[in-house]
C-alpha cells in the first residue's frame, strides 16, 4: 500500500507542479477559447489542465517501472504501451478539440481508435463474472470492450460542466474501486502489484492534485484531454479486473452476501462508482436522438446545468454530484463487508438524504409562490421571478436568441 501512496503522491505533485505552469502561461499568451453559449464560468478559462494530468501520470507510472516490486507490472510490456499508447493519442485528439473545436465524428473516430489499440494489446472483456464464468468469444469480446471504453469516455467527458466536478467524481470512484481490487487480491491470494491498481493510484493522484486548480472559481479546466483520458484509464483498469479473480472465493459473514459478491459487485461496482457520469450521458444520448439530433451534439441541459437552474449555487452542485457517487459507490463497496441488511438501509437513506438535498430549491420556490399567490402583491411576485431560476434561464435563453436573429439591433 505504501507504494502505490507514493506511487500517486508524485503524480499529484507533478500535476499540480505543471498545471501552475499551464496556468502562467496560458494568461500569458492567450491561450484560451473563447467562452460558449452553454459554458457555465463567466471568464475565459485555459483548457489544457488535460496535458498536465498526463505528463503526472506518465512520470508516476516511470517511477513505478523503477520499483522492484512492481516489476511484474512490467513484465508484459505490450499491454502498459498498449495503455500508453492509447492515453497518448486521447489526450492528442483532446487538446486538438480543446483548440480547434473537433466536430463529433472526428472525435468518435479516434476514441474508436484509442479503445481499438487497447483491445488488440489483450486488454479485454473476455469473461463476464455472472454465477461463475462465462467465456464470450473473440469477437463479441472486442466489440464489447471497445463499446465499454467509448461509453465511459464519453460520460466521464459529457459532465465537465462545472469547476472541480469531474476531478472530484473520479477521485471519490477511483479511491473506492482502488479499495474493491485490492481487497478482492488480498482475499483471493493474487499479485498486490498489478497493472489495475496502478493505474487506479495514478489515476487518483493526478486528480488530487489538479483538483485545487480546478475548484471554483476554477484556474485551469481539464477540458476533453482530461476528461477523456481519466474515462478511458478507468475503463481500462476495470476491465482488466474482470474476470482476473473468482470473487466467490471470497469468504462472507452470511451467505447472501458471499451470493452478491460473487455474482454480482465486480458488475455492479464499476458501474456504480460511475452512476451519475452514465446517468448523464444516458439522458443525453435519449434527449438528443428524440430531437432528432446527434447523440454529440451539445446542448445545457446536462445534469448539472439542471442542478443550476433549479437554484443551486455552483459550489452546491458540484457537491451534490460528490454526494450521490459516494453513496452509491461506498454502498456497493459495503456489501463485501457489511450484512446485506445495514448496508441497504445505508444506501437508502443516504439516497433519501441526497434526494431531499437536489429538490430543495424546488421546494423554496414553490413556497414563495404560495406566498405570491396569497397576497397577491407585485414585489412578491417579483420576488419569486427573482429566486426562479427555471424561467431566469429560459428568459435569457430566449434574449440570446433573439439577439443571434436581429444582430443589428443587438449593437444598440
Amino acid at each position: 500500500m505504501i507504494f502505490y501512496l507514493l506511487v500517486a503522491a508524485v503524480s499529484a505533485i507533478v500535476t499540480f507542479g505543471l498545471a501552475l505552469v499551464i496556468v502562467r502561461l496560458s494568461n500569458r499568451y492567450r491561450l484560451y477559447p473563447r467562452i460558449r453559449e452553454r459554458d457555465v464560468h463567466t471568464r475565459p478559462t485555459p483548457r489544457l489542465g488535460g496535458v498536465a494530468m498526463f505528463l503526472g501520470m506518465a512520470v508516476a507510472f516511470g517511477l513505478a517501472s523503477q520499483i522492484s516490486l512492481f516489476s511484474i507490472v512490467f513484465r508484459d510490456p505490450q499491454t502498459v504501451l498498449a495503455v500508453a499508447g492509447a492515453a497518448l493519442l486521447i489526450v492528442l485528439l483532446g487538446v486538438a478539440d480543446d483548440v480547434w473545436d473537433l466536430d463529433w465524428l472526428t472525435k468518435l473516430a479516434g476514441q474508436i481508435i484509442a479503445a481499438g489499440l487497447l483491445a488488440w494489446q489483450g486488454v479485454q472483456i473476455s469473461t463476464l463474472p455472472i454465477g461463475g464464468q462465462t467465456i464470450v468469444s473473440p469477437y463479441v469480446s472486442l466489440s464489447i470492450t471497445i463499446l465499454a471504453v467509448v461509453l465511459v469516455m464519453n460520460a466521464i467527458n459529457f459532465i465537465d460542466g462545472l469547476d472541480g466536478l469531474v476531478a472530484g467524481v473520479a477521485l471519490i470512484a477511483n479511491a473506492v474501486f482502488f479499495v474493491y481490487v485490492y481487497f478482492l487480491q488480498q482475499q483471493a491470494q493474487t499479485e498486490y502489484f498489478n497493472l489495475a491498481s496502478l493505474i487506479t493510484a495514478v489515476v487518483i493522484g493526478a486528480c488530487a492534485g489538479f483538483l485545487p486548480m480546478n475548484f471554483h472559481p476554477a484556474k485551469l479546466f481539464m477540458g476533453d484531454a482530461g476528461a477523456l483520458t481519466i474515462g478511458l484509464l478507468m475503463a481500462t483498469s476495470a476491465i482488466l479486473v474482470t474476470g482476473e479473480v473468482d470473487p466467490g472465493l471470497i469468504a462472507q459473514p452470511d451467505r447472501l452476501n458471499a451470493f452478491l459478491v460473487g455474482a454480482y459487485i465486480p458488475i455492479l461496482l464499476p458501474f456504480a462508482v460511475l452512476i451519475v457520469p452514465l446517468l448523464d450521458f444516458g439522458l443525453a444520448i435519449i434527449r438528443r436522438l428524440r430531437a432528432g439530433k446527434s447523440p454529440f451534439s451539445a446542448d445545457r441541459k446536462h445534469l448539472h446545468h439542471r442542478l443550476l437552474d433549479m437554484g443551486h449555487s455552483h459550489l452546491h452542485a458540484v457537491l451534490i454530484f460528490y454526494a450521490w457517487t459516494t453513496v452509491v459507490a461506498l454502498g456497493s463497496l459495503a456489501y463485501m463487508f457489511v450484512p446485506f441488511w445495514w448496508t441497504t438501509l445505508f444506501i437508502v437513506v443516504g439516497l433519501a438524504i441526497c434526494t431531499i438535498v437536489t429538490l430543495s430549491p424546488l421546494s423554496r420556490r414553490k413556497a414563495l409562490e404560495a406566498v405570491a399567490q396569497t397576497t397577491g402583491t407585485r414585489d412578491e411576485n417579483a420576488d419569486v421571478a427573482r429566486y426562479d431560476q427555471l424561467d431566469a434561464a429560459a428568459d435569457a435563453s430566449a434574449l440570446s436568441h433573439a439577439a443571434a436573429d436581429k444582430p443589428e439591433e443587438s449593437l444598440r
